[in-house]
């Protein structure tokens, strides 16, 4: 029976407007009618997939880091484990929640990236991870997080100002300033996150020559970074003849892809993870997939992604207003520019990056980050109301 004040459709389905009114009452337990389970599905599949290739890939260095070749496979269940509850739990929440503190996650993430740059750990020409006593945190990763949600949250409550150039300059300096302490950390990582806010900002913005400007300043932006340390050139360098580097991460990389040939060697079976391909468990981590079960195995780890995405489109078209299309966007563009290039990274199409591969490759803060970011998609998905027949009758 209805509650009083709660209308129906003919097919006995709440209608539009009561859905929102009870979202609006319930925001921190919000269940909804519908729940994309495919999307969850996809996620977990990707992490347990990832776990499995941790697990052989990572075993053979987890030995020589810590005499147990589970130790990168443990490090990351934990944190995936966590990662998991925090998506589950956020899914539930009434995401229009994160309007009233896009500017303050933003404003937290700049004061966190300050504290690496003072008091920050690093390797390899980086600082980037910040020591929070028990294990350590990458304040970038999150970064990616914030920046989406704020830019969703201005292309939506001050989206007349889009179409003023200037107001659009003074609504991007705290992106800005984000970007810039991102870069002083990881180039990277600046890179991707770069493009996230830019891509976000074309998708909404009415003026798209905007959009040519910014792409014209970060290409001169990535120019000086780039200039400022040789071991970044150095990189293009290998970019360009990868076999000018013995045992280089690039060329050893191709040697795995190469080695597995259709159908690969058998999972766990990889030669090239001992300690030819460098970071075999994490940034290469594509390449060992590749060598462990093929290019077959490589390509459906490409279909699943595009099917990860294919859903948070239908979830961003369904979204009950803008505000929540972008924030999926946002994890569009985040999951799809990681795949795009470390995949590209590994089979050089691109210069060597520390990208990712979402879910899959070794990193706590990446893969807490990530599952909180399919939390929010999951959260959108359960503000989509279902047609009803007659609807879908009337829509046809």
């Amino acid at each position: 029976m209805a509650t009083a004040g709660m209308s129906r459709t003919k097919s006995g389905k709440l209608d539009r407007e009561t859905e929102r009114k009870m979202a609006r009452q319930n925001p921190f337990w919000y269940r909804g009618t519908y729940f994309d389970y495919m999307t969850m599905f996809l996620v977990i599949f990707l992490f347990l997939f990832g776990l499995i290739m941790i697990m052989s890939a990572g075993s053979y260095q987890g030995v020589r880091d810590d005499a147990d070749s589970t130790y990168y496979f443990r490090r990351q269940l934990i944190m995936g484990l966590a990662g998991l509850v925090m998506m589950f739990v956020i899914s539930h929440f009434q995401y229009q929640l994160l309007k009233n503190w896009s500017l303050l996650l933003l404003i937290a993430t700049i004061i966190l990236m300050g504290i690496v740059l003072v008091a920050g750990s690093g390797s390899r020409g980086s600082t980037r991870w910040l020591n929070i006593g028990i294990g350590t945190f990458q304040p970038s990763e999150l970064a990616k997080l914030t920046l989406a949600i704020y830019m969703a949250h201005i292309c939506t409550a001050k989206s007349k100002a889009l179409y003023n150039f200037w107001k659009t300059v003074l609504y991007m300096i705290p992106p800005g300033i984000a970007l810039v302490l991102i870069a002083m950390e990881n180039l990277s990582t600046a890179l991707v996150t770069g493009m996230i806010v830019a891509l976000i900002w074309l998708v909404a913005t009415p003026r798209k020559w905007f959009g040519l400007i910014v792409l014209i300043g970060g290409i001169l932006f990535a120019y000086i970074f780039v200039g400022q340390k040789e071991y970044r050139q150095d990189r293009f360098k290998v970019w360009d003849d990868p076999e000018s580097v013995e045992k280089g991460q690039t060329i050893e990389g191709l040697y795995a892809i190469g080695s597995g040939g259709l159908f690969g060697r058998g999972l766990g079976q990889s030669i090239l993870k001992k300690g030819s391909v460098p970071e075999a468990h994490n940034d290469m981590i594509y390449a060992i997939i590749c060598e462990e079960l093929g290019i077959v195995g490589g390509i459906m780890v490409i279909v699943i992604f595009g099917m990860l995405i294919w859903r948070m489109r239908f979830i961003a078209e369904g979204a009950p207003d803008r505000f929540g299309a972008l924030l999926v966007v946002g994890a569009i563009c985040h999951i799809a520019l990681q795949v795009i290039i470390n995949i590209g990274v590994v089979t050089n199409v691109f210069p060597n990056t520390g990208c990712t591969l979402p879910f899959i490759s070794y990193g706590g803060s990446s893969l807490v980050f990530t599952l909180c970011e399919a939390g929010i998609v999951l959260s959108v998905s359960r503000q989509i109301v279902p047609l009803s027949k007659q609807e879908e009758e009337v829509a046809g």
